[in-house]
């Protein structure tokens, strides 16, 4: 099967080895709707296209039948997942040569090393950037359009690498990118229906005396300190589980508490299901962006695929610095 697997497609056989919890080669649908689900999609919708997939009526798919639903599918992206695969392939000569020439290098070559490891991953998470922010924008227009035919309000937005401006729905929050425009140009009013969102959800976490106050009008600095991030994090934990996931979130919001642009994390536990609410105020993006890289975040993201039912829902949202202001009486 790998052999007949076209350009693009390998990264289906990766994904049924990641998705395949009991390692026998297939999918069952529940360990199709624990990888596939995207907090958009209902159960039955799930199930259904779980049908679609299994063209051999086995009720488990396998690569072949996930590589020759989704190549139907795949448009332009047909050419990216194939660059990825070229493009692991080429790092991991690059990791394994540079592991077997560094320590005999000199101190100018180990310098170019160094430079060139930094420059690779400095581009590698400009993209991914770029993706999670399409991602959290296309996931919540998803989510709004559902609701019903209202038609809400809308901010006008700066997607990563283009220069005309899209349409944002307002009651959507800002994903964590430098290149979002955040100019906000909204009446006296729609300020306070913001600040006063803001200050429900900042107030529920602790039950402290927290106040946001804006100025009238206000200038803000273009710079990383000029907005805080705001970041909720909605985990559904397998019941089985729920213990284990306590340790390993404990650990994590130890070490995640320890770190300098680290504000302040709290938890919530919903009382109906085995549902956790994460949330995190980081001093900027750039000390956020920094934490997903520490090696306990990492290991928190991975234990996390076997804890969770389905992929944990990640929302971010930027605030101008100086509407932070904490009542300390």
């Amino acid at each position: 099967m790998a052999a007949e697997l076209g350009a693009g497609l390998r990264i289906f056989r990766d994904i049924l080895r990641r998705a395949d919890k009991n390692d026998d080669g297939k999918l069952s649908f529940d360990e199709f709707k624990a990888y596939f689900a995207d907090g958009v999609l209902s159960g039955e919708e799930l199930r259904e296209l779980f049908q679609t997939i299994d063209t051999q009526n086995t009720d488990n798919l396998d690569t072949e039948e996930l590589c020759e639903y989704f190549s139907q599918h795949l448009g332009e992206y047909e050419n990216v997942l194939s660059v990825l695969e070229d493009l692991n392939i080429t790092v991991l000569k690059a990791m394994d040569k540079t592991k077997k020439d560094y320590q005999e290098a000199s101190n100018l070559e180990q310098f170019v090393t160094r430079f060139l490891l930094k420059e690779t991953l400095n581009q590698l998470q400009s993209l991914q950037s770029s993706l999670e922010c399409a991602m959290e924008t296309t996931e919540e227009q998803s989510r709004q359009e559902r609701q019903g035919p209202t038609k809400p309000e809308v901010l006008s937005v700066q997607w990563p690498g283009k220069r005309s401006a899209r349409r944002l729905q307002k009651n959507s929050l800002l994903p964590s990118s430098p290149h979002f425009n955040t100019g906000w140009t909204e009446e006296d009013s729609q300020w306070m229906t913001q600040i006063n969102r803001l200050q429900k959800l900042i107030d529920r976490l602790e039950k402290k005396d927290l106040k946001l106050e804006p100025f009238e009008e206000e200038v803000l600095e273009e710079n990383a300190k000029s907005h805080i991030m705001i970041v909720q994090r909605q985990m559904s934990v397998i019941e089985e589980e729920v213990e284990e996931f306590r340790l390993a979130l404990k650990q994590y919001v130890e070490s995640a508490s320890s770190q300098g642009g680290c504000l302040h994390v709290s938890i919530q536990k919903l009382p109906s299901d085995s549902r956790f609410i994460v949330y995190e105020f980081w001093e900027n993006s750039n000390a956020w962006n920094s934490h997903l890289q520490m090696n306990y975040s990492k290991t928190f993201q991975r234990s996390n695929v076997d804890f969770l039912e389905t992929p944990e829902l990640v929302t971010t949202m930027l605030v101008p610095a100086s509407w932070w202001v904490l009542n300390n009486n």
